[in-house]
């Protein structure tokens, strides 16, 4: 199959899906400037990543928020949404795609314009007190001085994204696992498959019938196993050529 066929024959499935939803991980969001956490350019090359274990959080909290505060929210901060995260959203607000389960805390869908979203690790823009368990956004906390502590009982806060030895949260657990019920097309962007319980999705997914149409730089642990389209491509890049491809066959029906 032609280069060029793969994006029409995506589009095709894409376009006729009944029920198609989006599966991303830390590729998308490289272009944004944000690093992986694992691989050649990995956080964990120059970060510990026992610092992300909640029995570490616990025992040496204010050593752990200081990592925190200096790779999620002195960096991630500054990011902002690339092609591939305001194309989902466009596909969103076309009734093309229905929602979005990602591995990523970076709220980065949520700022493209998305508006279902499963964040299956959580959100780095919500932190939850571990006493009186209050969620707040991060905008109303001072992150100058280390732990951070609830406004209403002095508890401790903590990103609420799930550490090492974390389950994942709910409800964004069981509504990712409810999607591979429903939908009859996955579009697989930026993730390996190498990070579990979430690794697990794509293949669940496919089992139920769906359509795995998989977008990344290089083949993955899906790729030959679960994936019917492999786009070989940068995040950004495929996205914009599947989204001309798809504005084509919208304009011809």
């Amino acid at each position: 199959m032609k280069h060029a066929d793969r994006y029409a024959d995506a589009a095709d499935i894409i376009c006729n899906a009944r029920r198609c939803v989006a599966f991303t991980g830390a590729g998308i969001s490289v272009e944004s400037g944000i690093p992986p956490f694992r691989g050649e350019n990995g956080l964990w090359n120059r970060y510990d990543p026992s610092t992300f274990d909640i029995g570490y959080f616990h025992r040496h909290t204010k050593e752990s928020w200081q990592v925190i505060r200096e790779i999620f929210y002195d960096l991630f901060g500054r990011v902002r949404p690339n092609k591939a995260h305001t194309a989902l959203a466009r596909l969103e607000a076309d009734g093309v795609v229905k929602s979005v389960i990602t591995q990523n805390v970076d709220n980065l869908h949520y700022d493209a314009g998305s508006r279902v979203v499963h964040e299956f690790h959580g959100s780095l823009k919500r932190v939850k007190c571990l006493s009186c368990h209050t969620r707040f956004p991060i905008s109303d906390i001072d992150l100058t001085r280390l732990p951070p502590e609830c406004t209403l009982c002095s508890g401790v806060l903590k990103p609420d994204v799930i550490f090492f030895g974390e389950s994942i949260p709910e409800p964004a657990g069981y509504l990712s696992f409810e999607e591979t019920r429903q939908a009859d097309c996955f579009i697989l962007i930026g993730t390996t498959g190498t990070v579990a319980p979430a690794n697990l999705i794509p293949s669940a997914a496919k089992s139920c019938g769906a359509a795995i149409i998989e977008i990344n730089p290089v083949p993955s642990e899906y790729t030959a196993r679960v994936t019917d389209i492999f786009l070989e491509a940068r995040a950004t890049e495929a996205m914009t050529h599947l989204m001309e491809k798809i504005a084509g066959r919208t304009r011809q029906q």
